[in-house]
């Protein structure tokens, strides 16, 4: 087996190989959507987020110090489960704690608490009292915030404006738009606009911010790198 191939219990017909796309996929893992770095099975078009690959069997999490999270293939009980990062609800993979009942979807639970593009710092909260520069509501789910803290983003928004654009993504990229930035304008504008006619650091920090949005995205949506 090559050192980029693994074999993995919920696809035991075939290795599955790391790979890398610009375009939208969905983890047969967790059932979230994903993009760049994943482990995938060309024959059967079969994706796993890496973190859904290769998971750890328990996490603790600086956000729950006293909880011990566990691995599960399916969510446990007969009852529906929803992460308690992003609020989405849970269908496959997830990581739960016994003793408390919360659910962690494995992207969101392998999030990055800083994110740094070399000009700015983006912070991940469990909660913030500012509102989202997307959907303008308090509290929801986790956010990353810039050090400014002018800009607040939740984790939630980001991948639902991935799936808004869902089909947009795919036509640009068959007419061979391969930037992320330019084919998620929307993201890009949503982080840019709140603060257009400011001036001074603020301005400067959220222009900035701008500029790290890929990192957010890749984040958010399990790619490591």
């Amino acid at each position: 087996m090559k050192y980029n191939e693994i074999s993995h219990f919920s696809h035991p017909q075939h290795t599955l190989t790391l790979d890398y796309t610009e375009t939208p996929f969905k983890c047969d893992g967790c059932k979230e959507v994903g993009i760049g770095s994943h482990y995938r099975c060309s024959f059967c078009d079969f994706d796993l987020h890496t973190h859904c690959a290769i998971p750890s069997l328990s996490i603790h999490h600086p956000f729950y110090t006293k909880c011990s999270f566990q691995f599960f293939s399916r969510p446990p009980g007969n009852t529906p489960r929803y992460c308690n990062a992003c609020e989405k609800d849970v269908t496959g993979f997830v990581y739960h704690c016994k003793s408390c009942g919360f659910d962690l979807h494995p992207c969101c639970a392998k999030l990055p608490m800083v994110l740094d593009d070399g000009e700015t710092n983006l912070y991940l909260y469990r909660k913030v009292r500012a509102p989202c520069h997307k959907c303008g509501r308090k509290g929801r789910s986790w956010s990353y915030r810039s050090s400014c803290k002018e800009y607040n983003l939740h984790v939630a928004c980001v991948r639902e404006m991935l799936v808004e654009n869902w089909h947009e993504l795919y036509f640009a990229y068959g007419k061979g738009i391969k930037k992320l930035e330019n084919r998620i304008p929307s993201l890009k504008n949503t982080l840019q606009t709140p603060h257009k006619r400011r001036k001074g650091k603020v301005k400067k920090c959220c222009e900035m911010a701008g500029l790290a949005l890929q990192f957010v995205i890749s984040a958010v949506l399990g790619d490591p790198t």
